[in-house]
């Protein structure tokens, strides 16, 4: 059994997007910033892509759930895990972070914040 444990992320990535539980918020839409944090055992070290999480996919998987407008950013983040759990079934550990920029609130507000983690009954 491995001792390694692999994290394979991606931060910051914007997006434009129409979420928000109000309609006028999914007629302006608003800017986002998105945090998804994968961890499991190393399936090999054989420098193969076929042994890891690859980053690209992970890129996919967010713009793909940005493009699909939700009332609640709850269920963005659930729906990149689901993904996320998908395609890669190893992945013990699924972290993604999502900021509404700017939210449409009096004051002055640099961005609300909403983070939902997945743990793997399995993982140790």
């Amino acid at each position: 059994m491995s001792h390694f444990k692999q994290t394979v992320a991606l931060k910051d990535v914007k997006c434009f997007a129409l979420h928000g539980y109000y309609p006028e918020e999914q007629l302006i839409g608003n800017h986002f910033v998105i945090d998804l944090t994968t961890e499991f055992t190393p399936q090999g070290f054989e420098d193969e892509l076929s042994q890891t999480v690859n980053y690209e996919d992970l890129n996919s998987i967010i713009t793909e759930e940005m493009k699909n407008t939700q009332k609640l950013l709850e269920t963005v983040l659930k729906n990149i895990i689901s993904k996320v759990m998908e395609i890669y079934p190893f992945v013990e550990k699924i972290e993604v972070s999502i900021k509404k920029l700017n939210p449409p609130m009096p004051g002055q507000i640099g961005h609300s914040f909403v983070k939902l983690t997945y743990t793997s009954t399995s993982a140790n």
